[in-house]
């Protein structure tokens, strides 16, 4: 199979807008520390596209949930409801700062955490709920939030796979009390590596500029907090800002490629396709199915097929609740999880590249539909 009959999961897009922006950041010296106008103006208007007040710009998707983790002074004996079906970064936020992970499981048409499943799961331990907006498809926040005020609990969102996604209107990260997002090489937009969060709170916002500094003091090397070094540079903000540009179209070209998988995947039993709930909607950062039994065939004998035909395919996630160092923490709730047990050995996405063209998408769909028995 040739490398250009391959068809993978993501290919980032990039044009030259991105390179002049980079190069005007390198040709300024903007290639380190928190100083130049490129970090600013991209915390600036990310954070204003969100409809959040302020954004602080870190290294990674990953670095944004620890450091929010930790603005909310979450700790060692705390724990942190979350969803079952998630990137393990999430449940590492609560590790890397002492707390236990509780998996709320997944429901089972939208994939989110069920929000029916949340207050039952509530001990004088739980100090906060990340809810994770999986696939791009938006959680039901209002009913997330009117729990989390009646319990006093933080939120945080984990909005890595929801960049302008929206919940009756409003976007996520708008909602919780901070909101983190990946600009990870496949995301909607990317920085190649990096993160940020974004809140309307000033003081979680100065408390997070703090954190992500090494929790530089006054006099300057005096330090009060055991603090990180997780700046974005110069370059990645650069680029970001380029790609914030493109973001509507971006989105748009995402909604196209759901759009024509679903009408060619429409006639083939035993597949669930995403959904989009009334009052949402759903950026599709990558177009995931689950295989039935209907179908015929397990999800693993299909990936195989259909990577011999050079299509690059990628499981759902294992679970917070079967990973096996969470379950070893001290301290660790076992809570049981069916419907993300169940996504994690059926679910996996497509090649979901905002370029493919609908060629590509129906020679997908017919090698799907061919494998069926």
């Amino acid at each position: 199979m040739s490398a250009q009959n391959k068809l993978p999961v993501h290919e980032p897009d990039l044009g030259e807008e991105e390179i002049q922006s980079v190069l005007g950041a390198l040709r300024r010296g903007e290639i380190s520390g928190s100083f130049g106008k490129a970090i600013p103006e991209f915390e600036e208007q990310f954070a204003a596209f969100c409809g959040c007040k302020y954004g602080v710009a870190v290294t990674s998707g990953t670095a944004a949930l620890q450091v929010a983790v930790a603005a909310a002074g979450i700790g060692r004996g705390d724990e942190i409801l979350m969803s079952a079906s998630t990137n393990i970064a999430t449940a590492l936020a609560a590790y890397h700062n002492g707390a236990n992970s509780v998996a709320v499981d997944s429901e089972p048409v939208t994939w989110n955490l069920d929000p029916d499943l949340i207050e039952r799961l509530i001990t004088p331990r739980t100090k906060a709920i990340i809810p994770v907006h999986l696939f791009g498809h938006p959680c039901d926040m209002d009913r997330i939030m009117a729990v989390a005020r009646r319990h006093n609990l933080t939120v945080i969102e984990d909005c890595a796979e929801s960049h302008g996604a929206t919940w009756q209107g409003r976007m996520t990260g708008s909602f919780g009390d901070m909101a983190c997002f990946s600009f990870y090489a496949n995301k909607i937009i990317t920085t190649g590596e990096g993160g940020m969060v974004v809140t309307n709170d000033p003081a979680l916002g100065e408390r997070l500029r703090l954190l992500r500094n090494l929790g530089f003091g006054k006099p300057r090397f005096y330090h009060e907090v055991p603090a990180y070094n997780f700046r974005m540079t110069g370059m990645q903000a650069a680029l970001g800002l380029a790609q914030l540009a493109k973001i509507d179209r971006f989105i748009a070209q995402k909604r196209t490629v759901a759009a024509t998988y679903n009408e060619l995947l429409a006639n083939i039993p035993g597949i669930q396709t995403p959904a989009e709930l009334p009052g949402a909607m759903n950026v599709y950062w990558m177009y995931a199915i689950v295989i039935g039994p209907e179908f015929g065939r397990t999800r693993d004998e299909l990936a195989t097929i259909l990577l011999e035909q050079g299509i690059e395919t990628r499981t759902f996630f294992c679970p917070m609740n079967l990973q096996p160092f969470l379950r070893a923490q001290e301290g660790h709730r076992d809570v049981g999880c069916p419907v993300a047990e169940r996504l994690w050995q059926d679910g996996f996405y497509l090649p979901s590249a905002n370029q493919l063209d609908r060629l590509s998408i129906a020679r997908v769909c017919e090698a799907i539909a061919a494998a069926r028995r």
